[in-house]
């Protein structure tokens, strides 16, 4: 890839790819698609599978190692950066209620995804794990954090990549809908905790909670913060049961994905406020570019055709678990505010 008669081309990829997340940026900040919510990385990956789907065949075949890099090595250091986003005073902020919130509300939306994509609906195992761990964590970063561990094809990553906006857009919109219609019985930071432990995108987090209020908004981040930061163990975890669901004969190695570990240790740099407010806003939009760009290299790699063997299958695994994340989230905050109080 960037052997000395291949690295200028894999640059040229590379550089081809961040053009394309430029655009991605531009494109989010226009007044209509900021009113959306929608964040570069939806962007991203939405114009890369355009490309991807018509002009992809006039891409120099040397540039597509540039392409693979941004999917996979840029993606793991993005997912690093992701860390500095991040405090262990935030946690701290919400106290134990937010915690076991966002706790078993990430294990229980991963394990009832898991269960009825693979049992009742017979989806493949790969798409079944993307979305859940988009619907369960962070949406479309958790989907690409996901990605490496299970080794799945850029396609199944776009699928579950489709069913976050869908569902989260839902959800932005229905949540304060419901609360401000009385349907919600919950204190404005109960409230929080609940829209934060599981709505699927930090995007939809905010624009959900800020619709009721700046108080209910500041706790709802702070809870969406602490689902982000069980990527790490939820990778190394998943890597653990990869391993041991494995059919093959030979002893599997467990692979241990590094670059979660290190958005811990990164997080944990970041909780000592060694840097700077400016630095770090600057590091986090240097992230957000690095992000979008493995969004849409993910989105070139994606042919739509890929899509008919799938089916409907995983709208209806996220819807189902869209109405879980609802129903199930509200009884298990009102559970944790119970133990947290």
């Amino acid at each position: 890839m960037f052997s000395k008669e291949n690295i200028m081309h894999t640059i040229h990829g590379i550089l081809f790819v961040g053009l394309f997340a430029l655009a991605a940026n531009q494109i989010a900040n226009i007044k209509f698609i900021k009113s959306l919510r929608l964040s570069p990385l939806i962007i991203g990956i939405l114009i890369g599978m355009i490309y991807a789907n018509t002009l992809r065949n006039h891409l120099p075949k040397e540039w597509v190692p540039g392409i693979i890099f941004s999917t996979k090595q840029l993606l793991r250091f993005a997912i690093i950066l992701y860390g500095f986003r991040i405090t262990f005073q935030n946690i701290a902020a919400v106290g134990i209620a937010g915690i076991i919130a966002s706790t078993l509300m990430v294990t229980l939306t991963f394990i009832i995804g898991y269960i009825v994509g693979t049992k009742v609906l017979k989806l493949d195992r790969d798409t079944t794990i993307l979305t859940s761990a988009g619907s369960s964590i962070c949406g479309a970063a958790a989907v690409l954090a996901t990605e490496p561990v299970v080794k799945a094809e850029a396609y199944k990553s776009a699928i579950a990549v489709a069913t976050v906006v869908l569902f989260g857009s839902i959800a932005m919109f229905l949540y304060p809908f419901l609360y401000k219609a009385g349907f919600i019985h919950l204190s404005p930071k109960s409230e929080g905790i609940y829209i934060g432990s599981t709505i699927h995108e930090v995007a939809h987090v905010v624009a959900a909670a800020s619709a009721i209020s700046p108080d209910v908004a500041k706790d709802a981040v702070i809870v969406k913060m602490i689902r982000v930061m069980l990527i790490a163990p939820y990778l190394i975890i998943l890597g653990i049961f990869l391993a041991m669901k494995s059919n093959s004969k030979t002893k599997t190695k467990v692979t241990i994905p590094w670059f979660a570990v290190l958005f811990i240790l990164v997080a944990g740099f970041n909780s000592f406020n060694l840097l700077s407010e400016n630095i770090v806003q600057t590091i986090n939009t240097i992230d957000t570019f690095l992000l979008t760009m493995a969004m849409t290299a993910l989105g070139m790699e994606t042919n739509i055709n890929k899509f008919k063997g799938v089916g409907m299958k995983p709208i209806y695994l996220a819807g189902i678990l869209f109405i879980w994340l609802l129903f199930g989230g509200y009884f298990i905050t009102k559970f944790a505010i119970s133990v947290g109080s």
